[in-house]
């Protein structure tokens, strides 16, 4: 057969660079879109941010200070740094920095009057201690790894040393587990504590440690001879304690939130607004932009003009995405207008389809949009995802949202007869009588996704 060419054609779909940076705009959040916005400007000079009435310089005082009849170095006089002394004390250094665990018990530990060789061993035992608070190494192991044949070590040193360094800040650091560690912080508690319970929930640690969880308490209850009230104070005491003392002094990362958009109420109607504080006003700097013509080599003409269609492309994606994000967050607010008005047992059904058909988005478009985008109601700071439930059937033929089904579970809970608490087959019941067929299977999934322990747990832990 003889070969023979053939043009076909076929439909292709092709993503330009700016349609691919358009969708990765939808997707950032807003923290991630003002680091691009920043490495943006600093690669491209034809792009601008605007100078906020914040960032204006302040008036210069240089000619005020010129028509003064003395200088202020004539009434103090400034050392120069360079040529300060060891007796020249900076202030502004004078704070405590610690900036993990380690740190904070090192810093104790050199205000601590010890010998060379206890300073070793406390270093040593400092060293293995994790960020819970708790000896990563047995005392044996200790011993092992100080032990010389010039400076001898035995476990009892090391016991005396660690005893002390449970006692610093957090107390209960050093312990060997948690048992011990919690017996160290009762016995650190104020004067004015009842210390006869302290010793009596010391005994119970020390001797069935195991029958403290609340699935034991009656067990615990019937060993020694307890009351419900007594069981209760052992418990709230146990609760002002801290399972990993560590914690404390480990420094918190805190991932701020920034809100895409506000949400408040304007004549009996929710209204949506874009959060203009968030993203920084970018311009075309008209400098650059007006050189392109006044370019006498082709080169520098075709770099500028490059630069200029590329912040161009950037402006515009960041307006599409504020206008998809303001168009998807309105018809939410509306859509959800009882969630706003009664809360989240108010929430209805919502599907990302139902948005996506109503303001004539993709699904996925949809999805970018809502992703790691929040809104600032009279509710709190709430991610756009959060509007979006699965529902059920109720018996009148309406739906129901699972976050409203959530919702009603808590409340329920939260007004049971603490004395009997609802077992899950028990709120399938009730919700029935709302009209509302839920599983029992279905009421114990959203009760351990709301964190909220089982009957039997929740009656043993509020004695």
């Amino acid at each position: 057969m003889k070969p023979v060419l053939q043009l076909q054609i076929t439909p292709q779909l092709s993503l330009t660079p700016q349609l691919q940076q358009a969708i990765r705009f939808l997707q950032l959040s807003t923290l991630d879109l003002k680091t691009e916005i920043q490495q943006a400007v600093e690669a491209n000079p034809m792009l601008e941010i605007e100078a906020t009435e914040e960032e204006l310089p302040a008036p210069t005082q240089a000619s005020l200070d010129e028509s003064t009849d003395f200088q202020w170095s004539e009434i103090y006089h400034i050392t120069p740094k360079s040529n300060a002394t060891d007796r020249d004390i900076n202030y502004d250094n004078l704070y405590c920095t610690t900036t993990n665990l380690h740190d904070h018990l090192y810093w104790q530990l050199n205000l601590t009057p010890m010998s060379d060789v206890d300073k070793v061993i406390a270093l040593a035992i400092i060293d293995a201690i994790n960020d819970q608070g708790f000896l990563t190494q047995t005392i044996d192991e200790l011993q092992e790894s100080l032990n010389s044949t010039t400076y001898p070590i035995d476990s009892d040193e090391i016991n005396v040393v660690r005893h002390h360094i449970l006692t610093l800040d957090p107390i209960g650091c050093g312990a060997l587990n948690l048992a011990e560690s919690l017996c160290v912080q009762l016995s650190h508690l104020p004067a004015s504590a009842d210390h006869t319970l302290i010793d009596l929930t010391k005994t119970i640690i020390a001797e069935n440690f195991s029958l403290l969880a609340p699935i034991h308490h009656q067990k615990l209850i019937k060993r020694y001879q307890l009351t419900q009230e007594k069981l209760h104070q052992i418990m709230d005491l146990l609760r002002h304690l801290n399972p990993k003392p560590g914690e404390l002094i480990q420094p918190i990362k805190v991932d701020y939130v920034i809100p895409d958009l506000m949400v408040k109420k304007i004549q009996e109607r929710w209204r949506v607004t874009l959060n203009n504080q968030t993203l920084p006003i970018l311009n075309i700097n008209r400098h650059y932009a007006s050189l392109i013509k006044k370019a006498h080599h082709r080169a520098d003409n075709q770099f500028l003009k490059q630069h200029l269609q590329e912040a161009k492309w950037l402006l515009k994606s960041i307006q599409s995405r504020q206008d998809t994000l303001l168009k998807v967050a309105t018809f939410i607010v509306e859509f959800q207008h009882d969630f706003f008005t009664y809360g989240p047992e108010a929430m209805k059904p919502l599907k990302l389809s139902d948005v996506a058909q109503r303001v004539g988005l993709h699904e996925s478009t949809v999805s970018r949009v809502t992703t790691q985008k929040y809104i600032h109601t009279p509710r709190g700071l709430i991610e756009l995802k959060y509007f979006f439930s699965s529902h059920l059937s109720t018996t009148h033929g309406g739906e129901c949202s699972s976050t409203a089904i959530q919702a009603m579970l808590k409340k329920m809970i939260q007004e049971e007869n603490r004395a009997k608490p609802l077992s899950d087959s028990k709120i399938a019941f009730l919700m029935s009588h709302k009209g509302i067929t839920i599983a029992r299977r279905t009421i114990t999934k959203y009760r351990e996704a709301l964190n909220i322990a089982p009957s039997h747990e929740r009656k043993s832990s509020r004695y």
